[in-house]
């Protein structure tokens, strides 16, 4: 039953495993007096557009790398308030069972936004694939390649799009919520996988100017929860670990 002092808001998930971290946290919430209406996108452009525009006042999706890239390129107001979970990006193939098998002219899909496309580039040179200039880090493009043996040909497609494109490349890296939306387990399909500590923990966002609300601890209370750990450690086999 709801409460005169109850706080409704809106947050903006990707629909699949954030969507059903958002689900626990909105029970934890609602303990706090703390009402979350969810809102399920599809990509990771809409999310932040709507948390900037005030459709939605948080968002629970994306990693620093993503957030700060679209600030920079959209003006955007809007700051992390706590971490969620990490998600280990995987490269996946029909065709081959690691990237050191790719043979020479391999296609080799990566996305085409600029945080998560220097986040598989990296992952290829850990594979010993490429090699990147040494100044490239977290940020590197396709531009910062020095080396490419095998000559393989990088193909840049929207995130979203990479799990239908797997047919027609011979390996490509996914997003892990893209991947389980496709029916891939990460620990179990992937040719190659990510550290689980890396830089790309998943972040709760606020706009800039809500960020000392007195609503925003209770969210992150609730995102931060045993709940939502014992979500993330009992169904997700290692695909999603708590970044908290």
């Amino acid at each position: 039953m709801a409460h005169a002092q109850d706080t409704t808001i809106r947050i903006a998930v990707t629909a699949g495993p954030h969507a059903q971290i958002a689900e626990v946290a909105r029970k934890v919430a609602a303990r706090d007096g703390l009402v979350l209406k969810i809102v399920e996108f599809q990509d990771y452009i809409q999310p932040n557009a709507a948390l900037d525009a005030g459709d939605v006042e948080a968002n629970s999706y994306q990693h620093r790398p993503f957030l700060d890239s679209q600030v920079q390129a959209r003006g955007y107001r809007i700051t992390a308030v706590g971490n969620t979970v990490t998600f280990p990006m995987g490269f996946y193939s029909k065709r081959f069972k690691s990237l050191a098998d790719l043979p020479a002219g391999a296609r080799v899909g990566i996305q085409n936004d600029p945080s998560n496309s220097g986040r598989a580039l990296q992952l290829l040179q850990k594979a010993g694939v490429i090699q990147l200039k040494s100044t490239a880090g977290i940020s590197a493009t396709v531009a910062d390649v020095v080396a490419n043996p095998k000559g393989l040909k990088i193909v840049q497609v929207e995130a979203a799009q990479l799990p239908r494109s797997l047919d027609d490349l011979d390996a490509a890296a996914i997003n892990t919520n893209y991947a389980l939306q496709a029916g891939l387990v990460p620990t179990r399909d992937a040719i190659a996988i990510e550290a689980p500590d890396n830089p790309y923990a998943n972040l709760l966002a606020v706009r800039t100017a809500d960020k000392d609300k007195p609503w925003v601890p209770k969210l992150v209370k609730a995102f931060q929860s045993p709940e939502v750990r014992q979500l993330v450690q009992s169904q997700f086999s290692g695909s999603m670990v708590p970044a908290f």
